[in-house]
């Protein structure tokens, strides 16, 4: 009944559940839940998504209860995909899965910590994205998987602003990831006193917004009459260039060199260590279940990537600080 439902009543634009591309291995399906209801309900499920609520955001190991954590963002994700693909009558389920899984596989510390591996610091660049495939296709369960959609994985996958995704509701949540990501950063950068709205620049501020709620309103629904009639997820190209430049200002004056990031450098540090010592050591990572056959650098990876902010300071305050002579 419920694919019947899709089929009457989604936009021919959109992603149907009888047509997705299926799986890697093979199951039999719900009779009450769409394949991509169960993604996401695999997904709310799993460890992965519970340790987003102890993942830095943007601010560190922030000590006020209300700044945004790695879990808080990605629902803040879903509430605004949700809503633009409910008003271009496209896949919400589907919608809803890729924003809930986008940041599986984030690194401790934000962005911070997907700075800290890279080149020359490690052997590869490390992708949040690719790495949350890979927490749903080998690491969760045990090793087994989540077993998502090729639909949910390619849109984890394409989230980024580098890669295109493959189906309409991908491209939601790409958008809608920058979306939230711009307007609840500005509200945690003036909660701290990082910022105040009034240093906010006013040329910007007069096409998207003068608080969040305005803001956020006017970017949901300018992709929404820009995106309704067309071929396209899309945005007018005043509103696009307006987000991109706030972007741009938030790099400058909360994402780099800010008071509240003065400890970012030590974050870097802990994170490089604990890379170095496993990388000498292997034999001390945890022997955990992979769905494959890693190579010692991505076993490397896929323990520490899968760390809290709080596991990964106990870890190096184990391995690296000296514990009082009791005698």
């Amino acid at each position: 009944m419920i694919e019947e439902r899709e089929a009457e009543f989604l936009s021919p634009r959109a992603q149907l559940s009888v047509k997705s591309a299926g799986r890697e291995r093979q199951e039999e399906d719900s009779s009450i839940r769409t394949c991509y209801q169960r993604d996401r309900d695999r997904i709310v499920h799993c460890k992965s998504f519970r340790r987003l609520k102890h993942k830095t955001q943007v601010f560190l190991s922030p000590e006020g209860d209300h700044y945004r954590t790695r879990l808080t963002h990605t629902l803040e994700v879903d509430q605004v995909a949700r809503t633009i693909a409910r008003a271009l009558s496209l896949n919400e389920d589907l919608t809803e899965a890729i924003a809930l899984g986008h940041d599986l596989g984030h690194s401790p510390f934000g962005h911070t910590g997907e700075d800290a591996w890279q080149p020359p610091h490690t052997l590869r660049p490390f992708e949040h994205n690719a790495q949350s495939v890979r927490v749903a296709r080998v690491l969760e369960k045990d090793g087994a998987g989540l077993n998502l959609t090729r639909e949910v994985l390619d849109g984890i996958m394409t989230h980024v602003e580098e890669l295109v995704p493959a189906t309409l509701e991908g491209k939601v949540v790409r958008l809608a990831d920058r979306i939230a990501y711009i307007n609840h950063d500005i509200d945690d950068a003036v909660r701290a006193r990082v910022l105040t709205e009034a240093e906010l620049p006013a040329d910007l501020i007069a096409v998207l917004g003068q608080t969040g709620r305005e803001r956020i309103n006017n970017l949901v629904m300018d992709m929404i009459e820009n995106s309704i009639d067309g071929e396209d997820i899309r945005m007018s190209q005043p509103m696009y260039d307006a987000m991109e430049a706030m972007k741009e200002f938030l790099f400058k004056n909360v994402y780099v060199g800010s008071a509240a990031k003065v400890e970012e450098s030590k974050a870097v540090n802990v994170l490089r260590q604990l890379y170095a010592y496993y990388a000498e050591r292997p034999g001390e990572l945890p022997r955990e279940p992979h769905g494959d056959k890693p190579d010692q650098e991505t076993m490397i990876i896929d323990y520490l990537a899968g760390m809290t902010d709080r596991y990964a300071l106990r870890e190096y305050v184990q391995l690296f600080m000296p514990n009082a002579w009791e005698g």
